[in-house]
């Protein structure tokens, strides 16, 4: 009996995916857990396997293509199975999609959606290239007069100066997908951009134009991550009533604690935002009022204390989750923490290790910013925006001395967190920082 091969929620956050890679093609045989397709959620890109062996009957997504959750994606059976019926199924799925521009089926053609409607043509340029008129090679397949393609083929091929119609597609139906360009560059199909008209008279696309330079609009398709982002900030800054308090901390004694513990490692080395994680992670401890969410109609004050690490990755931020950081020493902080954004930098974090973070911290001092404001991510009550470390002058005592100082500035959710207890909690984690000998390793 047929496999259905749907598009995996793989996220609970998760409302659709994009399929970034087929590791299999129609007619190959698979076993379960065999891996079928890379996809793109809204914090990850994850595998999805087989459930079940067989062989792949259909392959109904192209990659590049973005579909809802539960949607058919592809068809696993035995040679010569009737799966007609789960065709029909899919495409009544489809219809149903309002507003779908990309259904998700190949366009060939006796494929159960009809083909998406042409590309406009590319917005008016000072100098027009010369455009040929469309062709298919002998054996090619084609719809309305066009190459097969999928978007990303065709994105990609368009970057390296190739065209479509040179690249012989090994995707379903014929079609050219990613892999058939990438094995084009790979053997040196990389070819000029600019072309020359049929007169022989070369069509200039170097130099730079006279006057203000003028920008092409430009639409762009955001990523999951993207898209999740905007989902979340919306449910956050309006219905969660936020405050901020900020406070300004001398680092010295701070940072030559850090200096002398890195100077007794042999290993890895302690950063800054390692010791202002063990910071927070001690003065949570010491305030589980701030260590809470909001859940409905009540407060949850949390037994565990996890910190999100917010790290801006390509196209979007994720925050890997420190579990328990306030029993953790800093070299292990450090070295856990270390390990955790290297895996989100690749967007390989599994989804424990991006949720139920019960307090973030958020660091942009190293982009030479000296004080901003977060938004809080729900359910969390609370989250620490930190700026840079900046010598200023300052009165110590008297008299005037250029110290280190840092701005930090706490988002509270108004419903859980007062602005005196918000108070205490700042007052305690900055007395820990401004006299750090506690903190061990």
């Amino acid at each position: 009996m047929a496999t259905k091969v749907v598009m995996a929620q793989l996220s609970p956050t998760m409302e659709e995916g994009k399929l970034l890679e087929w590791k299999v093609a129609e007619g190959d045989r698979v076993e379960a857990s065999d891996l079928l397709a890379e996809i793109e959620t809204d914090k990850a890109n994850m595998d999805i396997e087989a459930l079940g062996g067989g062989v792949v009957l259909k392959i109904l997504v192209e990659e590049g293509q973005t579909v809802p959750v539960g949607a058919l994606i592809g068809i696993i059976g035995e040679e010569g199975e009737d799966i007609s019926a789960l065709l029909e199924e899919a495409a009544a799925a489809a219809s149903v999609a309002s507003g779908a521009v990309e259904p998700g089926f190949p366009e060939e053609a006796d494929a159960v959606v009809p083909p998406a409607p042409p590309e406009a043509p590319p917005p008016a340029a000072p100098v027009p290239p010369v455009v040929e008129p469309p062709h298919s090679k002998a054996g090619e397949s084609s719809v309305t007069g066009t190459v097969k393609a999928s978007p990303v083929a065709r994105r990609m091929a368009d970057d390296a100066g190739l065209r479509v119609s040179d690249i012989q597609g090994s995707g379903p139906g014929g079609r050219v997908v990613k892999r058939d360009v990438e094995a084009a560059i790979a053997a040196g199909g990389t070819v000029a951009r600019a072309t020359e008209p049929s007169g022989g008279a070369a069509v200039a696309h170097a130099g730079a134009p006279s006057g203000p330079r003028r920008l092409a609009d430009e639409t762009l398709e955001p990523s999951q991550m993207r898209k999740a982002i905007a989902r979340r900030l919306v449910t956050s800054i309006g219905p969660v009533p936020h405050f901020f308090l900020t406070t300004e901390i001398d680092m010295g004694r701070a940072l030559e604690l850090r200096k002398a513990l890195n100077a007794r490692l042999t290993g890895g080395k302690i950063g800054v935002n390692d010791v202002l994680v063990k910071v927070a992670a001690e003065a949570l401890a010491r305030h589980p009022e701030i260590n809470a969410s909001w859940e409905g109609d009540t407060i949850r004050r949390h037994g565990s204390v996890d910190i999100g690490i917010a790290v801006a990755i390509e196209d979007g931020l994720i925050t890997p989750v420190l579990r328990a950081a306030d029993r953790k020493g800093l070299l292990e902080i450090s070295t856990e923490a270390s390990e955790l954004i290297g895996r989100a930098r690749e967007k390989r974090l599994l989804p424990e290790e991006y949720q139920g973070a019960t307090f973030s911290v958020s660091n942009l001092g190293m982009f030479d910013i000296d004080q901003f404001t977060a938004i809080i991510n729900p359910p969390e009550a609370a989250i620490l925006a930190v700026g840079g470390t900046i010598e200023k002058p300052v009165v110590v005592d008297g008299e005037i001395e250029v110290r280190p100082r840092m701005r930090v500035t706490m988002s509270c959710d108004h419903r859980v967190i007062d602005g005196a207890t918000g108070a205490r909690f700042l007052e305690t984690f900055k007395a820990m920082l401004e006299n750090p000998l506690e903190l061990v390793l």
